[in-house]
């Protein structure tokens, strides 16, 4: 369906939202960054001197203080170096969620109440401001107060139990998918209190964890040990509810492919001309191919190997069975498909001149997500934010004197 023309392009889907951004390393930061990506206001506010712990994170530099994976998880926001050990620094936060509709926040469990910036001081100021804190546990439990990063929630949560080879040591996920996950439920979360109060005018709390949201993508896993009292056990890259569904080797290399039903399964041997595997007692079904995978998978490896990968991979496709290639992070962005989808975007910056970023994963046809600002530098935007909150020079000059911007 067309879009309708328009003559000036429509306000991003949360123009006029603004959001205090008092975060720092990765969930904070993603949750923050998504939605200052669809227009909201971001105001980064960082301890003065270090700011952000991800600025100097890395073992590389740039030509600036900032890394790269500050500069991917900090698009569209503005920044203010603000002391919030100090008092004046506290108070003038406070005032700020007069004004903010959303505050995200990542310290310790507790760590903000005891500085006065709690939810229940800040819902004094403000009754609509949504309050969401992200942290490794939750804001509650027995676990509430230990330090929580991606890799004690990926192991805490189950995650790790069901990553790597039978009976290879522990290993991660390669990607941070608690750190990532916990960002994209806060903003669910965020965006579900915001439609919410257009009709209650109240704004509310938001507990996030890392572990929580970790848990939540253990599906597959957590149904198979509900539904046959078995604990779930590492696959490498196979699937606990169909085979085959996995990489498999080629003449050069492996390849990923997957024959989820019978009708997939039947063309799949139609290709190999293995009519002798559909006829197999053992591979007759799905539970069959599941209780007999290892099996399953050497027979159509001796026949996959009269090939190379990239030949496969173009006939089981052309056979509309589902398969592909395994690409490296360069091959992906650099691809056709990556190119079309814009997954490579770069951002003109002060300093590092231009800065490769990961492009928007969600493509609105009629507000798109786009860059309007490029990473903050620390405390860059700290003049114009202080004068939009009407503060004349002698009080500026006096919240610096009180403490309120030195480290």
């Amino acid at each position: 369906m067309d879009e309708p023309v328009h003559d000036t392009p429509r306000p991003l889907p949360l123009a006029g939202l603004r959001v205090l951004d008092v975060t720092q390393v990765m969930a904070g930061p993603v949750c923050s960054m998504l939605l200052a990506d669809l227009g909201a206001d971001v105001i980064k506010i960082e301890p003065p001197g270090t700011g952000d712990q991800t600025r100097g994170a890395m073992g590389f530099k740039m030509k600036g203080p900032d890394s790269m994976g500050f500069l991917n998880m900090n698009r569209n926001k503005r920044s203010l170096a603000l002391n919030l050990k100090s008092p004046a620094g506290r108070d003038l936060l406070l005032d700020m969620a007069e004004t903010a509709d959303i505050l995200v926040e990542n310290y310790r469990p507790g760590v903000m109440a005891r500085l006065g910036l709690g939810y229940d001081a800040m819902r004094a100021r403000n009754p609509g401001l949504i309050y969401a804190s992200i942290s490794g546990f939750g804001q509650t439990g027995p676990w509430a107060k230990r330090p929580g990063y991606d890799l004690m929630a990926q192991a805490m949560s189950g995650v790790m139990s069901v990553t790597g080879h039978p009976g290879g040591p522990p290993v991660k996920a390669g990607v941070p998918v608690a750190d990532i996950g916990c960002a994209l439920f806060a903003v669910y979360g965020i965006l579900s209190a915001y439609i919410g109060r257009q009709t209650s005018g109240a704004g509310q709390y938001i507990d996030a964890s890392l572990f929580d949201s970790a848990l939540a993508f253990s599906i597959w896993d957590t149904c198979e040990y509900w539904g046959t009292g078995q604990v779930p056990e590492p696959l490498g890259t196979a699937n606990r509810m169909s085979a085959p569904y996995q990489a498999v080797r080629a003449a050069d290399g492996y390849f990923v492919m997957g024959a989820t039903n019978a009708k997939l399964w039947r063309l799949l041997c139609e290709v190999l001309g293995r009519e002798d595997l559909f006829s197999d007692p053992r591979f007759r079904d799905i539970a069959g191919r599941l209780a007999n995978r290892e099996t399953l998978i050497a027979e159509l490896e001796t026949s996959f190997a009269a090939k190379d990968a990239e030949t496969w991979v173009s006939e089981l496709l052309a056979a509309g069975i589902p398969a592909g290639r395994m690409n490296t992070y360069p091959e992906a962005f650099e691809s056709p498909h990556g190119r079309h989808r814009e997954m490579r975007i770069e951002v003109p910056h002060p300093i590092e001149g231009s800065v490769p970023n990961i492009g928007f994963p969600v493509k609105l046809s009629g507000t798109p997500a786009r860059v309007r600002r490029h990473a903050p530098l620390l405390g860059e935007h700290a003049d114009e934010i202080l004068s939009e909150l009407g503060l004349s020079d002698e009080a500026v000059e006096r919240l610096r004197a009180e403490g309120a911007f030195a480290a």
